[in-house]
C-alpha cells in the first residue's frame, strides 16, 4: 500500500473515532454512574464506603480520562506516522547498499504516486552518477593511452641511438624527434592541467573586454595562419564579460588555434565578437557531419579515429573550452559551417 492510501486510511479511521468515541464513552459513563446510584442506595457498610470514594474520584475523573486519552491519541498517531512511513524506510534499505561496486542498481518502480516518482528521480540521480564514474574511467584510460604512446617512441628512439653507432646527421634526427615528442606530453600535460583548473571553477571574476582579448590572441596567430594559407576575417564589436582573463585568453586561443589547425589552404578563419553570442569562430575544412559534433567536446575526441594522426594535438582543445566556458556560466555549442569546418558559438553572460 502507498503512503498516500495508508495516509488516507489513517485520517477515515481518525474520523471515524473522533465522531464516535465522545458517544460511546459518553454512554459508559452515563451508565456506570446510574448503575452506581442503584448501588448506593443498597444497605451495607461496605457499599456506602465505597459509594463514599466513588464521590471523592469523581472530582479528578475527568482529569484522569483527558490524560488517558491523551496519551492513546499520541501513541495511535505515533503508530500511524510509522505505519504510513514504513514504504519510505523500506525503500532507503537498498539505497542505502548502493556504491561504486554495484552502481548499476535500479529501483524501477511502478505506478504514479509520490513514491514512485521519488524512485524514478533516484533512478536518474544513479544514471547520472554512473555517467559520471564512466567518464572518469574513459578519461584515466585515454589519458594513459595518450601518455603510453609518446613515451613508447621516445623510449624507442633512445634505446636506437644507444644501439648503434649514430653519424651526427642522425643524431640530430635523433634529437629533433624526441624534442618534438617531448613537446607535445608537455603540451598533453598543460592540458590535462588547464582542464582541471578550469573544472574547479573561477577563483575570481571581473569585468574583462573580449574584444580586446580575441584581438590579442590574433596578433599572436597571425604568423601560423599566414603559413598555413588561411585568412583571418574578424567582427569586433564591444564587448564585457565577467570572468578571469587567463581562461578567457585560453578559451579563445584553443578556439582559434583549432580553427587553423584543422582549417584547408587557402581557407578563411572568420572571428565575431558581439552580443549573443558573445564570441563565434567559423572555419572553413572538412566537412564535419552533424552527429559527430558532439563528441568532439569530450577529451581526447578527434573528428579521426586514427590516434596516429593528430596533427600536433591532443584532442583536448574543445573540452578544454567547453570547461572554461561552464566555469564563466555560459554556453557553448557548435554546427558544422555552411562550406565545411565547424562553427562554434560561445553565449557567456555580461555584468548586471
Amino acid at each position: 500500500m502507498t503512503p498516500r492510501r495508508r495516509v488516507l486510511l489513517v485520517g477515515v479511521v481518525a474520523l471515524f473515532l473522533g465522531y464516535s468515541l465522545p458517544r460511546l464513552v459518553k454512554w459508559l459513563v452515563g451508565a456506570l454512574w446510574f448503575r452506581g446510584q442503584e448501588v448506593c442506595g443498597l444497605p451495607g457498610r461496605w457499599v456506602e464506603a465505597a459509594c463514599q470514594t466513588a464521590r471523592q474520584l469523581d472530582t479528578v475523573l475527568p482529569l484522569l480520562t483527558l490524560l488517558g486519552l491523551v496519551a492513546a491519541a499520541v501513541a495511535a498517531l505515533w503508530g500511524a506516522a510509522v505505519w504510513c512511513l514504513r514504504p519510505v524506510r523500506d525503500l532507503a534499505e537498498p539505497i542505502a547498499n548502493v556504491g561504486p561496486q554495484n552502481l548499476g542498481h535500479r529501483i524501477r518502480p511502478r505506478g504514479r504516486d509520490e513514491l514512485a516518482r521519488l524512485s524514478r528521480a533516484i533512478d536518474g540521480m544513479m544514471e547520472r552518477i554512473a555517467a559520471g564514474y564512466e567518464g572518469q574511467r574513459r578519461f584515466a584510460a585515454n589519458a594513459s593511452h595518450e601518455l603510453r604512446t609518446p613515451l613508447a617512441v621516445q623510449r624507442t628512439l633512445i634505446e636506437v641511438g644507444l644501439g648503434r653507432a649514430a653519424t651526427e646527421e642522425q643524431l640530430e634526427l635523433l634529437t629533433a624527434q624526441l624534442l618534438e615528442t617531448n613537446e607535445r606530453n608537455e603540451r598533453l600535460i598543460e592540458g590535462l592541467l588547464t582542464l582541471s583548473e578550469s573544472d574547479q571553477g573561477l577563483r575570481s571574476s571581473t569585468p574583462q573586454r573580449l574584444d580586446e582579448i580575441v584581438t590579442g590572441v590574433l596578433a599572436a596567430y597571425q604568423d601560423r595562419a599566414t603559413q598555413a594559407g588561411v585568412t583571418v576575417e574578424h567582427h569586433l564589436a564591444p564587448r564585457v564579460v565577467l570572468g578571469e582573463r587567463v581562461l578567457l585568453e585560453r578559451l579563445v586561443t584553443n578556439l582559434v588555434e583549432n580553427a587553423i589547425k584543422y582549417n584547408r589552404p587557402d581557407g578563411t578563419l572568420t572571428v565575431t565578437v558581439g552580443g549573443e553570442p558573445a564570441l563565434t569562430v567559423v572555419n572553413t575544412g572538412q566537412v564535419v557531419p552533424a552527429e559527430a559534433v558532439p563528441g568532439l567536446f569530450e577529451p581526447f575526441r578527434r573528428l579521426a579515429r586514427d590516434r596516429t594522426n593528430q596533427g600536433g594535438g591532443a584532442g583536448l582543445g574543445l573540452a578544454i573550452a567547453r570547461s572554461i566556458t561552464q566555469a564563466h556560466d555560459g554556453i557553448i555549442a557548435a554546427r558544422p559551417a555552411e562550406y565545411g569546418g565547424l562553427r562554434v558559438d560561445v553565449h557567456l553572460p555580461a555584468p548586471h
